[in-house]
C-alpha cells in the first residue's frame, strides 16, 4: 500500500496528535478497501491492513458501525464538495460533466452503495443530505438551462449514472478507472440525446429502502 503523506495540518500538530491524525488517515483508507471488498469483514481486518493496533483503532472508532458510518459520511461530503465546485462553472453542461467525472474517479458512489444498510444513520448527516439534494438539483437545472441535457432527465437519474459506473470492477484499478470513464462517456452521450426515454424517471425517495438496516 502506498505510503500516506502528511498533510500540512498534520505537520503542524505536536507529536502524539500528528501520529493520531496519520493513524486516522490510514484506518479510513484501509477501511474503505476492506469494506468495499466485503462489508462483512471484521474490524480486525481493517487494523491489520492499516498497520495499527486494534486498540488504536477502537480508541478512534469504538465499533464497526461507527467506522462504517464515518466512511459513508465522508463519501457524501466528498460528493458535496465536488458538486459545490461544479457550481462555480459558468457552463451548466460542462459543470455537470466535470462533476460526474470527478465523482466517478473518486469512486464515491461505490462506497455509498456498498455501505447502505450496514449502519444506522444519525441526525448529524441530515444537513449533508439536504445540501446534497439541493446542489444536485441545481446542477441539473443549470445543465437543462444550457440546452444540452435531455429534458426528461432529473437529479435522481444522476444516481443511476453513478451506480452504473460504480458497478464496473476489474482486478486492475487502472483498468477499472478506464472502463468507468468509457461507460460514463457513453451515458453522457445518452443524457444529451434527443428522443424519448423509456419509463418514468426515478422519484424522490425511491431508493430510501437501501438505507434500512439489513437483516
Amino acid at each position: 500500500m502506498p505510503k500516506t503523506s502528511d498533510t500540512p495540518a498534520q505537520k503542524r500538530l505536536p507529536g502524539r496528535k500528528a501520529q493520531a491524525a496519520r493513524n486516522d488517515g490510514l484506518i479510513l483508507e484501509a477501511a474503505r478497501a476492506v469494506f468495499l471488498a466485503d462489508t462483512n469483514a471484521p474490524i480486525a481486518a481493517v487494523a491489520e491492513r492499516a498497520g495499527v493496533g486494534i486498540s488504536a483503532l477502537y480508541r478512534r472508532y469504538p465499533s464497526k458501525e461507527v467506522l462504517l458510518r464515518t466512511l459513508c459520511y465522508e463519501g457524501l461530503r466528498r460528493y458535496n464538495a465536488e458538486a459545490d465546485a461544479a457550481l462555480e462553472d459558468s457552463d451548466g453542461w460542462h459543470g455537470l460533466v466535470g462533476f460526474l467525472e470527478r465523482v466517478v474517479d473518486a469512486d464515491v458512489h461505490s462506497l455509498a452503495v456498498h455501505l447502505a444498510g450496514t449502519f444506522t444513520p444519525d441526525e448529524s448527516i441530515l444537513p449533508v443530505i439536504t445540501h446534497s439534494g439541493a446542489v444536485t438539483e441545481e446542477l441539473v437545472r443549470r445543465a437543462h438551462a444550457s440546452g444540452r441535457l435531455h429534458p426528461d432527465v432529473n437529479a435522481h437519474d444522476l444516481g443511476l449514472v453513478l451506480e452504473s459506473c460504480a458497478a464496473i470492477t476489474m482486478p486492475d484499478q487502472a483498468r477499472t478507472a478506464e472502463l468507468r470513464r468509457r461507460v460514463l462517456a457513453m451515458l453522457l452521450a445518452g443524457l444529451s440525446a434527443d428522443g424519448d426515454l423509456p419509463g418514468p424517471p426515478p422519484m424522490a425517495g425511491e431508493f430510501v429502502w437501501r438505507w434500512q438496516p439489513r437483516k
